[in-house]
């Protein structure tokens, strides 16, 4: 007599996944600590981010948050921005023009209330980030983003950012190096040199 098959959500699950499929199975034990991102119902999973990101992220919040909360925004570290219900991804950080409305809202956030989405990219992440965020941002409407390029080996930051532009593609309308000041109006005032960021 042969074996019942096991069911494992990584292999039956791929190709379908949804926000209602991740509240059940998410976070799986045998992978708490990844980063579980959709793109069009298969799941895309992430090793936690290195030290010096983890520590850039919290830095850029408290650098943007002044600023951000007196132009009536909200600076939100990670969070699952929402496209569709099979299409989500993870920023670094985020910054919320309103509130989520509910307690549905709040765990799967809707992009509509994205107006800035952060990613920090390195040499490591660039070799595992299979998803776009750029382009899903853009696609969606989502009005800026920004772009965090680190070394602390070489103590090299470099931030760029984006405005979406009428041919519904992002523009680059600031980027700085260490030592420099990366300097915009909006979404809010901006200014700090990407050194800040280092440990």
């Amino acid at each position: 007599m042969a074996m019942p098959m096991r069911f494992d959500p990584l292999v039956d699950l791929d190709g379908i996944w949804t926000t209602q499929l991740a509240e059940q199975y998410l976070p799986l034990p045998q992978l708490p600590d990844v980063r579980y991102e959709c793109i069009d119902g298969r799941l895309v999973m992430t090793p936690a981010e290195v030290g010096t990101d983890s520590y850039a992220e919290i830095e850029l919040a408290h650098l943007l948050k002044p600023a951000a909360k007196a132009a009536g925004f909200y600076v939100y570290g990670q969070v699952n921005l929402t496209f569709t219900p099979q299409r989500w991804i993870q920023p670094d950080v985020t910054v919320l023009h309103g509130l989520p409305k509910d307690d549905e809202e709040d765990r799967w956030i809707p992009a509509r209330l994205c107006t800035m989405a952060v990613e920090f990219v390195s040499p490591g992440s660039r070799r595992q980030d299979f998803v776009d965020k750029p382009r899903r941002c853009a696609a969606a409407g989502v009005p800026y983003f920004m772009r965090v390029e680190l070394s602390r080996r070489l103590r090299h930051a470099a931030v760029e950012l984006f405005a979406l532009g009428t041919s519904g593609v992002y523009d680059t309308v600031a980027r700085a190096v260490s030592g420099e000041r990366l300097r915009a109006d909006a979404p809010f005032p901006i200014d700090f040199d990407p050194a800040e960021l280092l440990p």
